[in-house]
């Protein structure tokens, strides 16, 4: 029986075809597996169509008298002459400016403030938390619309009815209506805005800054403002980063809230350079001059965004 089992495995094994037969060719698999850059060409053509075109043509019209119809021709460097010699644009620079440090410094003091009052062991802070942040997620538009009735001129109404209410009545204006307020104006609600955003961005910082680090410096004496100053706001230097960088980015840019608010006025009192470039292109149908104003205002985003970068990260520290 032995002998017998023993003749027949070979035999067995031979028939299955188990062992692979000497001088035959490894079998090849096939990798089904489709390569890594097949999922990113379709995006890659959708950006290319949507921004980059676009973006790259805008650069070749600001060379050009294009009006937005038919065809157009070189003018080299005519458009930002007269960008030069433009006084309404160069105001609406310093109007620029001005917005975006009033909303940078209040807009981020008032964002730290808020995450250092919900970031404390208060039964509320979740619902705080939410109250701050949901104008963020609010259109900008439907936020100036609603400013416009706080801002309501009429004695008893938005604004001027809650002062004339507790008795200040001697504080009431045209909120947007006077040439000295209208920018405040705009840039308080801004701020109001997105306010809980830088909020949100600094309370992060504070969730990540060890409580060990705030321990050792209340055994070693230190009182509230001394832990803050020598162990909080060096660590939310990253979220201040973000912040600083962001805010100053959006100030810049600020379309929506001036013009659905004051349109740039009353006169140019409040007139930004991104309401400049859309007045230029589709009221006077200037579309060769409005994309230099856009490529000098995306240039100066750019520039001011990279120097703030490299000095904030330059102070970043880590636990």
């Amino acid at each position: 029986m032995t002998g017998t089992f023993e003749r027949s495995v070979p035999a067995a094994t031979g028939r299955s075809g188990a062992g692979p037969r000497p001088g035959a060719r490894p079998a090849r698999h096939r990798d089904h597996t489709a390569p890594p850059w097949r999922f990113v060409v379709p995006a890659l053509v959708v950006y290319g169509l949507v921004v980059l075109y676009p973006s790259l043509a805008g650069v070749m019209y600001a060379f050009t008298d294009w009006s937005g119809i038919g065809g157009f021709s070189f003018t080299g460097l005519d458009n930002f002459r007269t960008l030069l010699d433009d006084e309404r644009a160069l105001g609406s620079v310093g109007n620029t400016l001005l917005l975006t440090v009033a909303v940078v410094v209040v807009q981020n003091g008032i964002g730290l403030l808020l995450a250092l009052g919900v970031h404390a062991r208060l039964r509320s802070r979740a619902v705080l938390r939410l109250v701050f942040f949901a104008p963020a997620v609010v259109s900008p538009v439907m936020v100036a619309i609603l400013w416009k009735y706080v801002y309501n001129p009429e004695n008893g109404a938005g604004l001027n009815g809650l002062l004339g209410a507790v008795g200040l009545g001697g504080l009431r204006q045209d909120w947007l209506g006077d040439p000295s307020l209208a920018l405040w104006s705009v840039a308080a609600m801004v701020v109001w805005q997105y306010a809980g955003y830088s909020m949100a961005v600094f309370l992060a910082g504070l969730q990540g800054v060890p409580a060990e680090l705030h321990e050792a410096a209340r055994i070693d004496g230190a009182g509230a403002w001394q832990r803050f100053r020598h162990v909080t706001w060096p660590l939310l230097a990253p979220a201040l980063t973000i912040n600083v960088v962001l805010s100053t980015i959006g100030g810049l840019k600020l379309f929506d809230q001036v013009y659905a608010a004051t349109n740039g006025g009353p006169g140019t009192a409040s007139e930004t350079l991104s309401t400049v470039l859309y007045k230029e292109a589709f009221v006077y149908g200037k579309f060769g001059y409005s994309t230099a104003v856009a490529l000098v205002l995306a240039l100066f985003v750019a520039a001011v965004s990279l120097v703030q970068l490299r000095a904030l990260r330059a102070r970043e520290v880590t636990a």
